[in-house]
């Protein structure tokens, strides 16, 4: 009996071993993920700063605001369901400084609510003053954004064509710029910079605002000068109408139709022109869950794009080693947060094994590489940056970088939930609604902050399961920090404050009535 007893604990032993060497991989694995996507990420600093550095001081060529040699363009504006955005759009448009017979305004109103009667009227109105404008209103919202724009085609006039999100403000030299770099018959895209009209409304749009800052500065400049692929951002960008057509159309297969575009187009060996000090100032979401369904859609049409453009980038003959292994890396950046959701999870078990595994926790110190290299890019990104800066970074400005990214880093890891749900479905090819991020009016006096119709008004079962996993690394800290296994306790606080903030936030910006 004796000996089936200690048959039995050895059993349990090498069984507790086994599942402690399973986590490990697991655990490795996802952090070496994440900081080869960090340190490709170094990369790109590494070619903007040099870029910087050979160019520093950029001067972009325009067109004359009266020019009627300027190339005739069509202005676009999907829109669905924006009452708080939909006129200021079309003011900010009709506003150019472009000759007024050179270019038309096509509002694509996909909506079912107040928007559809606010566009009809000011369309009305600027018609009367002479502007070129048509409201193109859908009765379905079939393809979604990519239906509109796609369906719209056929009215199109202008060999180019510009395109809008109903929340942004364009500076009223847009055209006029942008336009002149399409002489380049090789510039198939011009891609602009998102400015933040509401960057200090909210701890949350700051944090907002510090990330995007990376992906319009150290990336997308970055991929630039490289000569690697960027992204079209969806807005604030104008399009050559024969690139449009010759690389597939506007295409509803994926959430991010914007990259699936761009991508194909760039293949096909069209370049993104990326104008990075010509802003276009946009809102940020202002409520946890605006921000969640952005995050949601942006990473599922990112996983939906990797099964449809990843085996097209690897077997094109068209771009060079690196240009592919970038490409990838971009395409791949969507699945990061499902690898900090893995790892967070493995890491648990992880905490209580390393002593019977008899590996020193130090082991995996290399993931720190990554953290530094997110660090450098984000203080680039945000104080460093070459843009519209004529001193150097005072030391409180410096100062509230580092808080800001202290806050970003936990806040982060507790949407790794959320968006490695969006990532699965994105793989597993599930088939979901556009759902817009609902904006209000930023910076719009005549507009009270009180108005919320687009509020969400339910809990989802995503935001009760980061409260249960802020609970549950909660516990994992106490455990820790009691059995003297505090090799993850900073990391499982981070989690456990970042899954308990998304969570707070999510209930707080909800809608009740």
């Amino acid at each position: 009996m004796y000996g089936l007893h200690s048959l039995f604990e050895a059993f349990k032993y090498q069984a507790f071993v086994d599942f402690g060497y399973l986590m490990l991989l697991i655990y490795f694995v996802a952090m070496s993920g994440v900081t080869i996507y960090a340190l490709l990420q170094f990369h790109l600093l590494y070619l903007y700063k040099r870029y910087h550095k050979e160019n520093p001081k950029i001067q972009y060529k325009q067109f004359e605001a009266h020019d009627q040699d300027a190339p005739f363009v069509t202005v676009q504006l999907p829109m669905y369901n924006e009452m708080y955005v939909a006129e200021r759009i079309i003011d900010y448009v009709a506003a150019q400084e472009y000759p007024k017979d050179r270019f038309e305004i096509q509002v694509l109103d996909d909506s079912t609510d107040e928007t559809v009667g606010i566009v009809a009227a000011k369309v009305a109105e600027l018609k009367a003053k002479g502007f070129n404008i048509e409201h193109v209103h859908r009765v379905n919202r079939q393809g979604y954004k990519a239906g509109a724009l796609q369906e719209a085609m056929p009215l199109v006039k202008g060999d180019y064509i510009a395109i809008f999100d109903a929340d942004f403000t364009p500076r009223v030299d847009f055209l006029r710029t942008t336009m002149a770099y399409f002489e380049d018959p090789k510039v198939g895209i011009v891609q602009t910079r998102w400015e933040h009209i509401n960057a200090d409304h909210s701890m949350l749009t700051k944090l907002q605002a510090l990330q995007l800052n990376v992906h319009f500065t150290v990336e997308q400049a970055g991929r630039s000068y490289g000569n690697l692929l960027l992204q079209f951002n969806g807005t604030a960008g104008v399009w050559r109408k024969s690139v449009i057509n010759e690389a597939g159309g506007w295409q509803s297969d994926t959430l991010t139709e914007d990259l699936d575009l761009s991508f194909r187009a760039q293949i096909m060996g069209y370049k993104i022109q990326y104008l990075e000090k010509l802003g276009s100032p946009a809102e940020l979401p202002e409520d946890m869950n605006a921000l969640k369904g952005q995050q949601f859609r942006w990473n599922k049409g990112g996983a939906q794009n990797v099964k449809k453009l990843l085996k097209l980038v690897w077997n094109t003959d068209k771009l060079s080693g690196i240009q592919k292994m970038h490409a990838i890396s971009q395409l791949l950046a969507y699945g990061v947060f499902l690898w900090v959701f893995i790892a967070a999870v493995s890491s648990i078990p992880l905490a209580f094994a390393f002593e019977q595994l008899g590996i020193s926790t130090h082991f995996l110190s290399f993931s720190v590489l990554g953290l530094f290299s997110v660090a450098a890019i984000s203080y680039t990104a945000n104080i460093t940056a070459a843009i519209n800066r004529t001193v150097p970074p005072t030391f409180w400005e410096k100062v509230r970088f580092f808080g800001l990214f202290l806050s970003f880093m936990p806040i982060s890891m507790g949407l790794s939930l959320y968006n490695a749900v969006a990532v699965i479905e994105g793989l597993r090819g599930k088939v979901s609604a556009f759902v817009r991020t609902p904006k209000y009016g930023a910076g719009d006096q005549q507009t009270p902050k009180q108005k919320a119709a687009y509020k969400a008004k339910k809990i989802s079962w995503i935001t009760i399961a980061e409260g249960f996993m802020a609970l549950v690394f909660a516990a994992a800290v106490v455990m820790g920090i009691a059995t003297n296994n505090t090799a993850f306790v900073l990391f499982h606080s981070m989690l456990s404050f970042g899954f308990a903030t998304i969570c707070y936030y999510s209930i707080k910006h909800l809608r009740f009535r």
